[in-house]
């Protein structure tokens, strides 16, 4: 493996731990009442508080933890598939996808959403969308791309698969929050967000373990 193709295998690997560690971190502050992984928004952990936003209420101890954490997981995956050293059109594809996912980690961190009906609930609202999609439809390119990457077929058709899941989940998250019902909605939301985060894992590890993977 090359160089610059080890360090995108870092990244790729990097950026989805920093986003768990700066979630796990600042769900573990938020302890009166406890924070609820299948109850409470993701981006609930941005916001310090104390607010109400469908029907939940909001404090986040360590609020810059999380925001922290959105935008280094952005700009770490960008960087990470910037170096991955690929060629033409399918290079400009993922460097493009990639920077939606890092621009919607910067807006989610800059921005920290209340459910406000304002400008700053916009952003913050049109980052978790850019986050999302750009994040699982990058897993999917990174699976199509699986020969270019240099890993076997069977990792490139499970990462479509998780990119797949995903964005299928966000359609299911979207309609839980229009229902206004809040029923698991923290869960569906993670639904859409962890397979890609899976993903760019898979893809790291893949990349790293290069021999083995190639069958």
């Amino acid at each position: 493996m090359t160089p610059h193709r080890r360090s995108a295998a870092a990244l790729l690997l990097a950026g989805p731990a920093v986003f768990l560690l700066a979630e796990f971190v600042a769900a573990a502050a938020w302890s009166d009442p406890p924070y609820s992984y299948t109850h409470h928004f993701i981006s609930n952990l941005g916001v310090r508080g104390p607010a109400e936003a469908f029907g939940q209420a909001i404090d986040s101890p360590l609020a810059w933890v999380m925001n922290t954490g959105f935008f280094l997981f952005g700009l770490t995956i960008l960087a990470g598939v910037a170096t991955l050293g690929l060629r033409g059109r399918r290079r400009w594809t993922l460097t493009a996808t990639a920077a939606l996912v890092a621009a919607g980690g910067v807006l989610l961190a800059l921005f920290p959403g209340t459910g406000a009906d304002d400008t700053v609930g916009d952003l913050h609202g049109l980052g978790a969308f850019a986050a999302i999609v750009g994040g699982n439809v990058l897993v999917i390119l990174l699976g199509r791309a699986h020969r270019s990457l240099g890993v076997s077929a069977r990792t490139g058709k499970a990462l479509v698969a998780l990119g797949v899941a995903g964005l299928a989940s966000l359609a299911a998250f979207m309609a839980v929050v229009m229902s206004e019902a809040g029923i698991l909605v923290g869960l569906v939301e993670r639904a859409a967000v962890y397979p890609y985060l899976a993903g760019l894992i898979g893809a790291g590890v893949a990349m790293r373990n290069r021999r083995a993977s190639l069958r």
